[in-house]
């Protein structure tokens, strides 16, 4: 049987394929926007069928029927390995979210070795190649470990979907597949969010420390986004990426001509990713683009693998810092926001990269409609249940709008003197005093 016929013998309905799903059962839904939705749509219609069906998905961009239907969570369950927006609108409605804590780089392998063995895969993916290979899209992540481990594989072929070249583990083949459906829906469209004049002023820091033939990795946020649209008018050169995600600033970098890839240390002249999210420039951008390579996660994010490119700059972003220097980028106290992500993983790669700096910034303050300073960020100890993204022993450069200050080799006075002066002046007064209360301010100390 040729691929073209085989590919006619699994192809079914959505209604059809979503059969094989028992109560009890585990999946995985798919990541980014290879998140499945006509099977999505399929599976809620049979919510008064099925009980404690489990799901798996990271960073949701998409509304889901399966929590419409359901807003308690008896017939699905719906898991994360990162909350995202829509996934935090669903955890408003009052339904449980259930977020399970990850070091990015090392998801593949909890895949394969630790989670319960997933009754059925569910993605979507590129249509069918001539040689029977589906192309996972800009989501490559921990795709194919989902599909080593699954029982039953179902894809849902998008051709909006852009066909991203590997790298690795960036395709199934039809030999694999138990059933294919098709939907045609287009991607998620995430717009970079506009340049504030706080973020302008903590991202000229950055680029105030980098130098020709950096290697640029951003993080998810508008302080990332700020240095990624701001080095594209800079007079850096022959700049690089490897990073975990691609976003619309990596464009704009490449078109000014700063993105040769020339002093990369591995893949060189290639942007490096393992998902990509952004608007349709982007996803035009990455399909078919051989300057662009699209790897699983335990490539890009694994510190060892990242670091082996000289000047490593890496560019992530943080909710509250205390003055010893924990960094917590995932929740508001006990209420959870995102997920630890791959910024642990970067953090260690930026240090461990020859001239390489590792950068977490955050707006000194909460900051109301009017602009006054409501709250520091910079605060005495993290709120009672933060978590602690960064260790005060791994993280280095901390950025706001008041300045850099880099921790690696400070005592804890130092440090709490250097966090201070970069805090909203509005507060340091009271950081002070909480430090001296603390047993970390010496006499000698200063403010600005």
């Amino acid at each position: 049987m040729g691929y073209i016929e085989e590919y006619k013998s699994k192809l079914v309905s959505p209604d059809e394929a979503v059969k094989v799903v028992k109560s009890g059962d585990w999946l995985d839904y798919g990541s980014f926007c290879g998140q499945v939705r006509a099977l999505d749509e399929a599976l809620a219609k049979r919510k008064d069928e099925l009980d404690d069906v489990k799901i798996w998905t990271c960073v949701n961009p998409y509304p889901t029927k399966v929590n419409e239907v359901d807003p308690v969570g008896d017939s699905f369950v719906w898991m994360s390995w990162h909350t995202s927006g829509a996934d935090r609108k669903v955890a408003k409605t009052g339904k449980p979210v259930y977020y399970s804590s990850i070091k990015y780089s090392e998801l593949p392998r909890y895949v394969r070795e630790r989670i319960e063995p997933l009754d059925v895969a569910m993605l979507q993916v590129c249509p069918m190649d001539k040689h029977g290979f589906f192309n996972f899209g800009p989501q490559v992540t921990h795709s194919r470990a989902v599909c080593d481990r699954a029982k039953v594989i179902i894809v849902e072929v998008n051709e909006h979907q852009p066909r991203c070249l590997g790298g690795y583990e960036e395709k199934v083949h039809i030999s694999e597949v138990d059933f294919i459906v098709e939907s045609n829906l287009p991607l998620a469209q995430i717009p970079a969010p506009p340049i504030a004049d706080i973020d302008k002023k903590i991202a000229e820091y950055i680029i105030s420390e980098m130098s020709d033939g950096s290697c640029v990795q951003l993080g998810i946020g508008g302080i990332p986004n700020a240095v990624g649209m701001m080095i594209a008018e800079s007079d850096l050169k022959d700049l690089s990426c490897h990073t975990e995600m691609l976003v619309d600033a990596y464009v704009y970098m490449d078109n000014a001509g700063k993105l040769t890839g020339k002093y990369k240390g591995i893949d060189p002249g290639k942007l490096v990713y393992t998902f990509a999210l952004g608007t349709q420039m982007l996803y035009d951008f990455i399909d078919d683009n051989p300057k662009c390579a699209v790897y699983p996660v335990d490539y890009t994010n694994e510190p060892y693998i990242a670091s082996r490119n000289e000047k490593l700059m890496t560019i992530n972003n943080a909710i509250e810092i205390d003055i010893y220097g924990q960094c917590c980028s995932e929740s508001f106290g006990t209420r959870h926001i995102s997920g630890t992500g791959g910024q642990l993983d970067f953090v260690l790669a930026g240090w461990l990269s020859k001239g390489g700096k590792s950068f977490v910034a955050t707006p000194s303050a909460n900051y109301g409609a009017n602009g006054e300073a409501k709250s520091s960020r910079i605060v005495p100890t993290l709120t009672t249940g933060a978590i602690v993204t960064d260790p005060r022993s791994v993280a280095d450069y901390i950025v706001t709008e008041f300045g850099i200050y880099a921790m690696k080799g400070m005592s804890v006075w130092q440090r709490a003197e250097g966090l201070i002066n970069i805090s909203h002046p509005n507060f340091r007064d009271d950081l002070v005093k909480a430090a001296e209360a603390q047993g970390i301010w010496k006499k000698t100390n200063k403010i600005k």
